[in-house]
């Protein structure tokens, strides 16, 4: 098996719903960032051999094949050819493990793979219940197989049920909310995040044209007070939506290469690529995927959870992080050291690559060699990749 490197690793700031990028379409948004990671390293963008897209809500603009429209909406050539991916929120981070297989098995030597989502025009469910061209129902993939299973699905039910079942108090997310924001406003000051973020035009509340480099969802003045005023979710004791990710737009991409076409070009490599593994989990927790992924992977990459440095364990739900560091005795400080999607904003599709982007820049930065990266997907599912620092 060839090793393989990510070489170059951008995203857009996260846009809030309805928020700055609200002008873009997907395709241009997506374009964008392949420009960019290309851009970064002066690679030949004839080079690349495939581009794998993770996106969740296919349709629209994000329907037919978004990575081909964004390859068509950028300066790569149209002899680059690009597929698109849906494991829920873990989209975007099963295109980075796509990519590895390819070039792991020598099937290709240059892949991008990306993420993107662009919630205020396509939100949670989209997919669902629409109607057809011919106006006939579009139907529901949650059929009686499925609710005289595990019921409806319902994540945000899940998150409660989490939160029961491991013992996670109200108090406790509402503690890791506040601390989340305020890790991502500082990590925003201090620039920790500018090698990561691709500046990007977009239009104010006003409409006027504005230039942004940071992440519009952070809320520095999220505070016990303003998490305890909340209206508490449906079918819920005490989820709000102040510990629950936001609804948002962003795009990411990463340049995979095997090691031996990265000596050949004479690139440098920001990190290695060093195991990779995904599980199923109970559809109707559906949310507890990473707890169980992550001794998987580790095992994979020969390592144990005090080797790993930084962990990025994405924050649909305030429980889900929390359960996970309590199931598997997690380091807190070593847990979404500069914020998590509370803050930072889970553009579903797009998150898996973001956490990966950001993990492996905030590896580098710290000089620390390990990274894993996990998502909880809808449906009970996750996959997990861990980076080395090269």
């Amino acid at each position: 098996m060839n090793d393989v490197f990510v070489v170059s690793a951008v995203r857009t700031p996260v846009g809030r719903q309805n928020g700055y990028l609200r002008n873009w379409t997907a395709p241009e948004l997506l374009g964008t960032v392949l420009n960019e990671a290309v851009r970064r390293i002066n690679l030949d963008p004839a080079l690349v051999d495939d581009v794998i897209n993770g996106t969740v809500y296919q349709v629209g603009e994000q329907g037919f094949t978004l990575a081909r429209m964004g390859i068509l909406a950028s300066s790569i050539p149209a002899s680059v050819p690009g597929v698109s991916v849906n494991r829920q929120c873990g989209s975007s981070l099963t295109a980075i493990q796509l990519g590895y297989a390819l070039i792991a098995s020598g099937t290709m030597e240059v892949v991008i793979a990306s993420g993107c989502e662009f919630m205020s025009k396509y939100t949670m469910f989209t997919d669902l219940n629409g109607t057809l061209y011919t106006g006939k129902p579009m139907g529901n993939p949650f059929g009686k197989f499925y609710t005289d299973k595990f019921g409806p699905p319902d994540q945000i039910a899940a998150a409660q049920m989490i939160a029961d079942r491991w013992d996670i108090t109200r108090e406790e997310c509402h503690d890791f909310a506040v601390a989340s924001h305020r890790k991502a406003q500082e990590a925003t000051v201090k620039g920790y995040f500018k090698k990561e973020i691709l500046p990007m035009k977009g239009v104010d509340k006003d409409g006027n044209a504005v230039l942004r480099d940071t992440d519009e969802t952070i809320r520095p003045e999220t505070s016990h007070e303003t998490l305890a005023v909340l209206k508490v979710l449906p079918n819920t004791k005490w989820i709000t939506v102040g510990i629950s990710s936001t609804i948002t737009d962003g795009a990411s991409a990463v340049v995979l290469m095997s090691g031996a076409k990265m000596k050949e070009l004479k690139l440098e490599p920001l990190a290695r690529v060093a195991a990779n593994a995904v599980v199923g989990s109970d559809p109707q927790l559906m949310l507890t995927g990473p707890i169980y992924v992550t001794p998987k992977v580790l095992k994979r990459a020969g390592l144990q959870m005090k080797d790993i440095d930084i962990f990025e364990i994405n924050e649909a739900f305030a429980p889900i992080p929390l359960a996970w560091a309590k199931d598997l005795q997690a380091d807190m400080d070593r847990l979404n050291v500069n914020g998590g999607a509370l803050a930072l904003g889970h553009p579903v599709g797009n998150s898996g690559c973001r956490l990966a982007v950001t993990a492996i820049h905030e590896m580098r930065r710290r000089e620390a060699r390990y990274a894993l990266v996990s998502l909880c997907t809808g449906g009970g599912m996750a996959p997990a990749t861990i980076f080395e620092r090269a």
